[in-house]
This record gives C-alpha cells, sequence and structure tokens, in this order.
C-alpha cells in the first residue's frame, strides 16, 4: 500500500517528522516468518510502528534497523557487545573487553570491563544507548559510556537501531546515532532458557539462563507484573589458548620489545657486573642487554620456555640487544575476560481507565569482570633511582652462588674476563612468572528506576510523562600479580628470589611464602558512580488542518536532566607502597554535576501526496556551556510506486564528558623505541645511525582541562529505496558526518607534525632533553566521514517453505582528519591502520539466507570484514631493516555461520548453531603490540574463539 495510506497515530508522530527518511534498515530488520505486530514501538520520546509492514514500506518511511529476538538468537548471539561486533554499521573500535584486556593507553585508561556501543565509527561516547526509549547511567569509571554489559539482553524483544544524527532530538551523545534495546512491556505466564556457546578448540565458553515470569491481564484485571532475572558467565580465554596469538613472527615484522624474560636479561648499568657493556668479539656494538642463553654455544632463548625467543635487535633497531631474548607478553594476555553477571529488569502496568496508565519499571544488575594480563616485569635496569636500585640486584652470596657463577662463566666464555667484574651485583630485567598473572577485578552495580504515565487528552493528543533516576557505581580491586615493593626489594635484594630458573627449576619455599606475604590481593585501586535524573514528557497529536497529502500533524516536549559524577581512588599509604600498581589517584573527582533544560518540537508536513517534510528543533541549555540550538530538516519523495527517495540534514553537538573537563594529569612512561625528539630529528622517528634521532622515552601527561568547548557536528544523508516487485527491494543510503573541535587526547602524530605550534607540549629539562609530552584534551580540527550503506532482499518460495537472501553492506569511502580548523584535512586514511580509535575498513558485509518451512528454520551466513593497509613495523618506517616475509597488506576476514531452529515440541524451541564453520583464524598483523591489544591479530575486527557450538532451550511453562 501507498506510504501515506500508513496509519500514523498522533503519538507516532516523531518518527515521521524528526526520523524521516534518513537510513535504511539491514539484513536482520525483519524476520519474515514473524507474526504480526499490532502493537507500537517505542523508542524515546517518540512512537515507531509498522513492523508487520513488507520490508520496503518500512524502509521508505523509517531510518531505524529493528533486529528481532529470533533473528538475534538465530545467529547465536548472547550480549550486546556480540552484537555490536556483528552489525556493520558498528564502528570497529577499542569497545570491545578483548581491546581493553592488556595495559592501556590515553582513551581507554578505567575503562576495566566496558563494552560500547559505537555507531558508524563516530565513537562510544558520540552514540546513545537506550532501554525502553529512555536513558541508562554511563559507565562509574569513566562517565562516558553506557556499559553495555549492564544491559539485560537475554530479556530484549527487539533493537531498534537508528543510523543517523539525532542531537536534534535526544541532545548530546546522538551524533554516530541510537540504539534503542526494548524488552516486553507486559507478560503473563512463565518461561525459562538456558543457552550454551562452546568453543572446538576450549576456552571462552558462554553460559546463560533466564526466567521470565509475568502475571495480570491489562484487559481483564487492568494490571500487569512481571520480571526476568538472567545469570550469565563468559569462561575465561587466554591468547596461549590460539595459535595464531603469537608475536614471534620476526620475519613477518611482529616481535615482542621486551627483554624482561622468564630466564632474565642481563643489563649493563655502572657498577654492575658488566659495566655499561661488553664489546662484541664478532661485532664493533657494545652490547648491553645479554641473555646468556642467546650466546653463541647457548642453549637459545627457547630453552628458557616455549614462549621466549631472540630479541629481534633489527626490527626495533637496538644493536646493543644482539644477545637478548624477549618474552611473547603479548600472547599472555587474556583476550575473551572472565565474566559473570547477573541482572533484572521488572514492570508493573496499571491501567487507570481506557485513556491512561501508569506503570513503574526497574533494572538492576551486577557484572563482576577480572582483567588478566602479563606478569610483571622486574627491571633493576631502568635507573638507579628505580623502585629496583642497585642495591635489589642480583647478589653474590651463599644461596646465589651456583647461578651467580653461572652467568660469570658464561659471559667470560664468550667475552673474555675485560669488562665483568666478579662479585658486583647484576643488573637485569625478569619476568616474574611465579608473581603470578596481574589481575585487577572490577565490579559494577546499575539500576534504573523509572515511573511513568501515557494516555490521551486533548481529543486525539498523546501524552507520555515521565521520571526516572539510574545509576552506575563500579570499583576495581587488585587481584593476584601484585606485591608490596619493599617486600620485593628485599626477596631479591637477599637473593632470595631468584630470576635466573629454566624450565623444571622451582624457587625456593622461602621465595614463595615471602610472594605471599608480600602480596597485594584485595586493595582497592578506584571507583566511582555515574547518575542520571530525568524529568521529561512528550506531547503529539494533529493540528487541525490539512495539506494535500494529509494531517499535518506536530510533537512537542522537554527534558530536565541532571548529570553527576564522582571518582574516588586510594589516598591511603598503600597508592604509593605497591608495585606497578595502576592506582588513579590524580583523577579523583568529588561529586560534580550539570543540569540540561531541553525542549523540542517537530511538525510533519505532507505537503502532496508524493512528498512529505519533516521540521524539527531542539533547544539544549547546559550548564557552564549556554544553549545550542540543533535542527533537523528531512524528506521522502515517491514520484512512482516501488520508487522512493529521501533523505536529511541535521546538525549536533557533543558537551565534554567530566572526565575530559575535570581529570587531573596523570604520568605514563612511553613504552616504545620509536620515538625522536622533532625540535632535531624531522618526522620525530628514531634512527640512531642518524645524530640527533636518537631514540627517546619520555613521560607521557594526559588529563582533563576545563576550558574545553563542545563538540559540533553536521550529518547529510540521501537515499533511494528500489521495489520493482514483490519479492525484490534494495535501499542505498549515501551519509556523511563532519565534526570540528573534536575533543581527543593531543594527538602525537600532531605534535610532531606541527611542532612549531606545540613547541610548549615538549617539556624540557635545563639541559634541554625532552622529559614530557603534554597530550592532554585538547578542541583539535575535526574529522570527515563519508560511505555508503546498502541493503537488499530476495524472497521466494522453495520446497514447501518460504526463503530469504539478504545481503547488507557499509562501504566507508572517506575518513579525513585535520589537526586544526584552519588546516586542510589529510589525506583519507580508508583502508589504512589506526591505532586506538575506529579502523576504517573500506568495505564489510553480512549476506543472509534463510529457509522456513513449519517448524523448522534454517539460517546461513556469511560474514565479511575487508582487509586493510597494516601499520610499517618501526625498521621499515626508518628505513633500516625490511623483514623478509612482511606483508604490508592485512588480509580479508570472513567466517560463516549456521542455525537450526526446531519449534514443533509442545512448550519448547531449540535452536542449533554452529559460528565460523570453517574455523578461520583472524588474519595477521603485525601492529605494534606495545601500542594495541592483540598479538599478531587485530581485536577490533575479528573472533578469537573460533569454531564454536551454539544450543539454546526454551520453555514456556503452561
Amino acid at each position: 500500500m501507498p506510504i501515506r495510506s500508513l496509519p500514523l497515530k498522533p503519538s507516532h508522530l516523531a518518527a515521521a517528522i524528526m526520523l524521516g527518511l534518513a537510513v535504511p534498515g539491514i539484513g536482520l530488520a525483519q524476520d519474515a516468518a514473524s507474526p504480526p505486530e499490532s502493537t507500537a514501538r517505542t523508542l524515546d520520546t517518540v512512537t515507531v510502528t509498522g513492523s508487520r509492514i513488507k520490508r520496503t514500506e518500512i524502509e521508505t518511511q523509517l531510518p531505524i534497523t529493528v533486529l528481532q529476538k529470533e533473528r538475534i538468537d538465530a545467529l547465536g548471539i548472547s550480549s550486546a557487545e556480540q552484537l555490536l561486533m556483528f552489525l556493520n554499521i558498528a564502528g570497529n573500535s577499542s569497545d570491545n573487553l578483548a581491546s581493553n584486556a592488556g595495559i592501556v593507553s590515553d582513551e581507554q585508561r578505567g575503562n576495566n570491563g566496558v563494552s560500547g556501543a559505537n555507531l558508524r565509527g563516530q565513537g562510544a561516547d558520540a552514540t546513545l544507548v537506550l532501554l525502553n526509549g529512555r536513558r541508562v547511567a554511563t559507565h562509574g569509571l569513566k562517565g562516558r559510556a553506557v556499559d553495555l554489559n549492564s544491559i539485560p539482553f537475554a530479556a530484549i524483544e527487539r533493537v531498534e537501531v537508528l543510523r543517523d544524527g539525532a542531537s536534534a532530538v535526544y541532545g548530546t551523545d546522538a551524533i554516530g546515532g541510537v540504539i534503542n534495546f526494548i524488552t516486553k512491556s507486559d507478560y503473563t505466564g512463565i518461561e525459562a532458557s538456558a543457552f550454551v556457546d562452546a568453543t572446538e578448540a576450549g576456552g571462552g565458553n558462554i553460559y546463560r539462563t533466564n526466567l521470565l515470569a509475568g502475571w495480570g491481564d491489562l484487559d481483564q484485571n487492568r494490571w500487569n507484573v512481571f520480571g526476568s532475572l538472567t545469570f550469565k558467565k563468559n569462561d575465561i580465554l587466554r591468547g596461549s589458548d590460539r595459535d595464531f596469538s603469537n608475536t614471534f613472527q620476526p620475519d613477518r615484522g611482529l616481535s615482542p620489545d621486551t627483554r624482561g624474560t622468564p630466564f632474565a636479561t642481563i643489563f649493563g648499568l655502572a657498577g654492575g657486573m658488566i659495566g655499561t657493556g661488553l664489546l662484541d668479539p664478532q661485532g664493533t656494538a657494545s652490547q648491553s642487554a645479554i641473555n646468556i642463553l642467546n650466546l653463541p654455544g647457548g642453549g637459545g632463548c627457547e630453552a628458557g620456555g616455549d614462549a621466549m625467543g631472540a630479541y629481534d635487535y633489527r626490527l626495533w633497531n637496538v644493536p646493543g640487544s644482539k644477545y637478548a631474548c624477549a618474552w611473547d607478553y603479548p600472547a599472555a594476555a587474556v583476550i575473551q575476560q572472565p565474566q559473570e553477571s547477573v541482572d533484572f529488569i521488572g514492570r508493573a502496568t496499571f491501567k487507570i481507565n481506557d485513556d491512561h496508565q501508569a506503570y513503574v519499571e526497574f533494572m538492576g544488575s551486577q557484572v563482576d569482570v577480572t582483567k588478566i594480563f602479563e606478569p610483571n616485569q622486574i627491571s633493576s635496569s631502568t635507573s638507579a633511582t628505580a623502585a629496583f636500585n642497585p642495591n635489589t640486584w642480583f647478589p653474590l652470596n651463599a644461596t646465589t652462588q651456583d647461578t651467580y657463577d653461572l652467568l660469570y662463566d658464561a659471559l667470560v666464555d664468550y667475552f673474555g674476563p675485560g669488562g665483568i667484574t666478579y662479585g658486583n651485583r647484576i643488573a637485569y630485567r625478569w619476568r616474574c612468572m611465579e608473581c603470578g598473572y596481574r589481575q585487577i577485578d572490577t565490579t559494577t552495580k546499575a539500576y534504573r528506576l523509572l515511573a511513568a504515565f501515557e494516555g490521551k487528552f486533548i481529543g486525539s493528543w498523546d501524552y507520555n510523562v515521565g521520571l526516572s533516576r539510574a545509576s552506575s557505581e563500579s570499583w576495581s580491586e587488585l587481584g593476584g600479580g601484585y606485591f608490596y615493593t619493599a617486600n620485593l626489594q628485599q626477596l631479591l635484594g637477599d637473593g632470595i628470589l631468584n630470576p635466573f630458573l629454566l624450565p623444571g627449576q622451582s624457587q625456593s619455599a622461602a621465595a614463595m611464602q615471602g610472594l605471599a606475604a608480600a602480596s597485594a590481593r584485595g586493595v582497592r585501586l578506584y571507583g566511582g558512580e555515574s547518575i542520571v535524573t530525568t524529568l521529561d514528557a512528550s506531547f503529539s497529536g494533529s493540528l487541525g488542518f490539512s495539506l494535500p497529502g494529509g494531517d499535518v500533524l506536530a510533537a512537542t516536549g522537554f527534558d530536565l536532566r541532571r548529570e553527576e559524577f564522582k571518582f574516588d581512588g586510594n589516598t591511603t599509604s598503600q597508592a604509593s607502597l605497591i608495585f606497578n600498581a595502576p592506582f588513579d589517584n590524580a583523577n579523583i573527582l568529588d561529586d560534580v554535576s550539570r543540569d540540561i533544560k531541553a525542549v523540542f518540537a517537530e511538525v510533519y508536513l505532507p505537503v502532496t501526496r508524493n512528498f512529505d517534510l519533516t521540521l524539527a528543533a531542539r533547544y539544549d541549555e547546559y550548564d557552564g556551556f549556554g544553549g545550542t540550538t540543533n535542527p533537523k530538516v528531512s524528506f521522502k519523495y515517491q514520484p512512482i510506486e516501488g520508487v522512493a527517495f529521501r533523505g536529511a540534514y541535521s546538525t549536533g553537538f557533543k558537551v565534554p564528558s567530566f572526565n575530559q573537563l575535570f581529570n587531573g594529569v596523570t604520568e605514563s612512561p612511553y613504552t616504545g623505541l620509536d620515538l625522536a625528539d622533532p625540535a632535531t630529528c624531522p618526522g620525530a622517528v628514531a634512527d640512531a645511525s642518524v645524530p640527533g634521532c636518537e631514540s627517546i622515552r619520555p613521560v607521557i601527561l594526559t588529563g582533563g582541562k576545563e576550558d574545553l568547548d563542545p563538540e559540533e557536528s553536521t550529518q547529510k544523508s540521501f537515499g533511494v529505496v528500489l521495489a520493482p516487485v514483490e519479492w525484490l527491494n534494495v535501499s542505498v543510503d549515501w551519509w556523511e558526518i563532519e565534526r570540528e573541535n573534536t575533543i581527543r587526547g593531543a594527538p602525537l602524530e600532531t605534535l610532531v607534525d606541527y611542532y612549531d605550534l606545540f613547541s610548549a607540549n615538549w617539556i624540557r629539562d635545563a639541559s634541554g632533553e625532552v622529559i614530557a609530552i603534554d597530550r592532554r584534551y585538547i578542541n583539535s580540527g575535526g574529522s570527515l566521514m563519508r560511505g555508503i550503506e546498502i541493503d537488499g532482499n530476495v524472497m521466494g518460495e522453495l520446497a514447501g517453505g518460504s526463503w530469504r537472501l539478504n545481503l547488507n553492506g557499509s562501504y566507508i569511502n572517506t575518513f579525513k582528519t585535520k589537526a586544526l580548523e584552519a588546516l586542510p584535512y589529510t589525506e583519507s586514511l580508508v583502508g589504512d591502520y589506526v591505532r586506538y580509535y575506529n579502523l576504517p575498513i573500506k568495505w564489510k558485509h553480512t549476506l543472509n539466507f534463510v529457509w522456513q518451512k513449519g517448524d523448522w528454520a534454517h539460517t546461513f551466513s556469511q560474514i565479511y570484514r575487508d582487509g586493510y593497509n597494516d601499520e610499517l613495523p618501526i625498521s621499515v618506517r626508518n628505513g633500516s631493516y625490511i623483514p623478509e616475509n612482511w606483508n604490508p597488506r592485512v588480509s580479508n576476514y570472513t567466517t560463516y555461520n549456521y542455525s537450526l531452529a526446531y519449534s514443533g515440541f509442545d512448550n519448547m524451541k531449540l535452536t542449533f548453531g554452529v559460528k565460523n564453520l570453517t574455523d578461520e583464524d583472524p588474519p595477521f598483523t603485525a601492529h605494534m603490540n606495545d601500542y594495541a591489544a592483540g598479538a599478531g591479530w587485530e581485536t577490533r575486527i575479528a573472533d578469537p574463539r573460533g569454531r564454536a557450538y551454539s544450543l539454546l532451550v526454551e520453555y514456556k511453562f503452561r
């Protein structure tokens, strides 16, 4: 039927008015076998109807992707994080737990246990997440993005995704779009479900159970109460559990940059046994890092353990480490963090009369995540003022005599006795495996309490008024792997802990007892709470007059919101007594808050029978930032049956988060060897053979600035929907998002490329040496992204059943940035490796085939992610060495999934699935593991679990 003849209640206005036709749906948007729905959909303060309408008609009118529970279950998706990894419209950023499994820097600090939603690559803090149409609190540790792990995913009935900038409607943090997780609004009966997702290779299994129960009929009893309770568990998956998680691939340009090894590497320092280094009899370079296993005639680094190998001094351009060993610490990281959660959502609805009803809704969850990463590196080689000073270096005494002599003899046999002083302590770098893997245990408790009224008033006008309060409180504590510094110093200085043990050898009982006594397990690192309190109301109805295309409708409303945030650290003496513990006392905030007042209005104008126009505007006033008005214009033009054009233009804004404004200064060491002083080395690429380009390792300063301005954005889109016949439809939509005054930590490349402008950010000592780099938040230029989204469906009948073939794809053709507003945009980064943030791959798609007959439903899916240009190894960048098998291109990544659902049993439904049918490993990437998670693979693209089998059992009690 024609679009204009769809029933559009007054309360449905905002969808047609403000959302217009900016975005198409995706292949999961509609389940062909789903029963018709007569109830309306709620998206924030707007209501969208039409889930039973054919896909083309929905596509033509609404820019919302609808993912029904049946389709989500068929794909074996068990969490909101998995759903976002699957969606083509989602960006490829460090928003999943695998990307935050190890030591993180800059924007990722404090993201313990957080999974975020990121649409169109705009970031998790620029994507609005709603639960049943209203806001939930952002995560308590950073207060910037909603943690998807707190969403009651098992209770979800559908997910609606608005893929268009919506600041003109929702206010800040909706630049990339809106994701609305929708649960049931009422339910009668009892049903239970159990889900298991087990990997073939072991590790990383997922389990979930859910119980849903409800009583009362709204029509007969005038009330309904229901609740859903879910338990979920993710088993740990270690990098060592997967062969592809391996950084010892030096011929391909990847090798770990560490000389802290389970069998320690000796370092040359003044006062140590080898002084500042030894001259290589077979070369000219002085050797300052020596592992006796790697000396000619030694047993080889591999003798120190399976994860040890030779340090690739050519790749890292450190000639003085020719005989050093390395350890595969990135592969020791956890690539699926162990997680347990329990969540509840309940709702009580009371029908006051035929025109009015009231409801109370409560959501609560607790999520426990353990972040586990490699054991500490104990480095006595840093400096004499380091935590492990010369008094803690390996001594010569009765306890250490045999080991000491072993080291001395091995060095003398190769280097000769010159420069080696028997009796001097030995400086070293050691990976303390006996100390255990470092663990940070994070608990997040979240809730939202909502009370609302909705109904009709003044004739045909609808209203919806609600008051809600939501909170996310989170705290992190030290688990294993952390120790009090003084205890460790004594154990090492007395030689009780031995850094020079081979596999099969064990530390003494005294050493293990000493470690147990020194443990800092249970010490609180930090905690925080994010709170949002909202009073909102919307009113919609007919304005009482018509245009040639139909009635003119309008909507208006207001939104009063208070956002609060606090962050505490550990101000006891413990914060300075525990070795290498990631305390964050610099960012303590005492209850900061701001009030937001907003009003909005929309008008839906059916100008002709073929042309609809939507006008919308919203005014927001933020404490400390003043007011801002953001308009949106959208249209639909249907010249003939089966063809429709649509488009939209809008502006947006995003205020700085509390962290970006008020964080203190945090000091972190620069861990790479690739940086030089840009004042003496243009480009700042370290190269020891070039005077002035020696490697530097300054302190990196990060933190907030109170003078930040809001970001601004402009969104544009234009699309066409074609439906020449009933069994075929195609939609193609072009979109563009431009952001200005982008808030981010001052990018290092910007500080290098525009050194003259940012020379003050390079902090120097009295001698002129760079000792620190100021990378605190700034408003820095902007970004420009353009892309095309494609969705096509072919449907038919086969062998007595119905089938549907869907192709949904996302093509990015532009991703440009500029460091300063006055500068031109850079060349497009599409298809190139980008650290930390969104990885702009050019193309990704999902191809789905569904065949249903009777009680059986088969689903077969292909998931494709395009390849890209890899990051250049440091030796390639500085031209010192090109690895033999280095390939600058990362391969495409394609996986296949299959599921079979059967609903022929009384009251029971079974869904069996196989993920990654071909057991495809993630493609190899040589990105520098010091700066991004993943040991030879990309966490932002790939699923590391491999082939997995899932089973979902759902049972309804009569």
